[in-house]
């Protein structure tokens, strides 16, 4: 079993991701990620998403992708230098003085953004790789325990033009 990571270029239209989503239901892989979004040309969206399976599941998943109508291009990451984020947010709240100063010191020391905050609560944002992400969110509950709560986006990527390894 191993990770792996799939860019597939589609139409845009109605209905597309609910198909490509279906099909991975239906067949009862689990999807990892999966995020949307129209490109620079506003008929083709970009799907880019992960799952973990051997090497057979993911040799029938791309093939089962490419038979569909919709799906333009089919790109298999997991072995390209990639360049790749997470959108992720991280509420903290019942937050004393001292919490407050140690999440400021924590949002320096990790490089991410106090995006809002109140008397009793933070909420940070961090666009960083998933693997950094999951770091900080390990660190964050050790120190607040039982009062965090976490929003994550899936992770989008593009081929790196320049380096050989991620």
């Amino acid at each position: 079993m191993k990770k792996r990571w799939l860019c597939l270029f589609v139409e845009n239209e109605i209905g597309v991701l609910a198909g490509i989503s279906g099909l991975f239901s239906g067949k009862s892989y689990n999807l990892g990620s999966l995020t949307a979004g129209v490109t620079e040309d506003r008929t083709i969206s970009r799907i880019t998403m992960s799952l973990t399976s051997d090497d057979r599941t993911f040799e029938q998943v791309k093939k089962q992708l490419n038979r569909r109508v919709e799906v333009i291009k089919v790109v298999d990451y997991t072995d390209v230098a990639i360049h790749m984020k997470e959108l992720m947010f991280i509420k903290v709240s019942g937050c004393s003085a001292k919490d407050m100063e140690e999440i400021f010191r924590i949002s320096q020391i990790f490089d991410i953004t106090v995006m809002d905050y109140n008397r009793d609560a933070v909420l940070i944002e961090s666009v960083n790789t998933e693997n950094y992400n999951n770091d900080l969110i390990a660190l964050l509950g050790k120190c607040f325990a039982n009062r965090i709560e976490i929003v994550r986006g899936g992770s989008v990527a593009v081929e790196a033009l320049s380096i050989t390894d991620r």
